[in-house]
């Protein structure tokens, strides 16, 4: 269900939302674009988590990890 909140813009963005978007269309777009950018930030995060595990974990090799893969399927 959408919810109405209250936001502050800075003026040049409220100018070009003005100029550029009918006032029917204004939350979809900007719930687009803030769609858009919270999965940006989301992978973001993800990937400094991804490079926090990379620093602490040692490096497998391919076929150690084919190996590895198959032997957890059963193969």
């Amino acid at each position: 269900m959408p919810t109405k909140v209250n936001i502050v813009l800075d003026d040049d963005v409220k100018a070009g939302l003005d100029r550029l978007v009918d006032s029917g269309k204004r939350s979809r777009v900007i719930n687009n674009a803030l769609r858009r950018e919270i999965r940006l930030m989301s992978r973001r995060a993800a990937n400094v988590r991804l490079e926090e595990m990379r620093a602490t974990t040692k490096a497998v090799s391919t076929d150690d990890m084919v190996t590895l893969i198959r032997r957890d399927r059963g193969r």
